[in-house]
């Protein structure tokens, strides 16, 4: 177990970085910036003053309300800061002040925004998706983390298959069957868990979205915002992917996962 003092400053960074992704979750799917102007309430209009603006804390002291209109300020912004600092001390308290955690913290801090963003907008912002890659693969240069060579695989392969999957679908049923941005998406997860990582979060998005949402859409004809459930395959590979790989192949009688390269067959923890 991490430093006590490790974990509670992981705890306020992700408490700050969980405020600062709210700005992203609202701003860009309009396409707007998330530097300027300053937060606003988004009923009138007024600036959101400093002592207005701490995560969580203002949230509870203004009683969930606007100080200048009194309109109910969402649950969803001190709910996505929590989860974000929740992240950032699990982190700090899985592995300790170390590469893994961080590209942990920073992958699941990309996951958060974009399941949010997909399931409200059915679009997934490149600054997210392409920006999210760009981390991981420079990410992946820090000791202890997946190795560059396993990034640029899990990049390559996860892009490559996802486009593959939407171009035969797109063949079959003749209109589209997935969206570039899960395409591109799937390239910034297999930047942070390699190639292994990337098969299994295509696997398990693709059953998630089947059981959890498959009924919905063929009730109501939605499309499914696959980079959600994406963004849990991808959540499931990075905590579970190592015990998952092993248990496959324990099953199919083929040895254990470190008879394989633990750069195709792990996630980078």
């Amino acid at each position: 177990m991490a430093d006590p003092a490790i974990i509670g400053g992981a705890v306020l960074l992700g408490l700050a970085v969980g405020s600062f992704l709210n700005v992203c979750i609202t701003r860009m799917p309009a396409g707007d910036s998330v530097v300027r102007p300053r937060s606003r309430c988004p009923a009138c209009g007024a600036t959101i003053r400093w002592r207005d603006n701490l995560p969580v804390l203002s949230w509870l002291l203004l009683r969930r309300r606007c100080r200048d209109c009194g309109v109910r300020i969402s649950w969803r912004y001190p709910a996505i800061e929590v989860a974000t600092a929740l992240v950032w001390g699990g982190m700090a308290w899985a592995y300790g002040a170390s590469p893994t955690a961080l590209a942990g913290a920073v992958l699941f801090t990309l996951l958060i925004g974009i399941a949010v963003i997909d399931a409200r907008h059915y679009i997934i912002p490149d600054e997210l998706s392409l920006g999210g890659c760009a981390a991981g693969l420079a990410l992946s240069a820090l000791p202890g983390s997946t190795t560059p060579l396993a990034a640029v695989a899990g990049a390559a392969l996860g892009f490559a298959l996802l486009y593959l999957v939407g171009w035969l679908g797109e063949k079959a049923l003749r209109k589209p069957a997935l969206g570039g941005g899960d395409v591109k998406m799937m390239a910034m997860v297999g930047a942070f868990l390699g190639p292994g990582g990337a098969l299994l979060t295509i696997f398990l998005g693709a059953l998630a979205g089947s059981l959890i949402y498959g009924p919905v859409s063929l009730r109501t004809g939605r499309p499914v915002p696959f980079g959600t459930f994406l963004a849990l395959g991808a959540a499931l590979a990075f905590l579970f992917g190592d015990a998952l790989f092993d248990w496959y192949l324990r099953s199919a009688a083929l040895g254990p996962a470190a008879t394989l390269s633990p750069d195709l067959a792990a996630t980078p923890h």
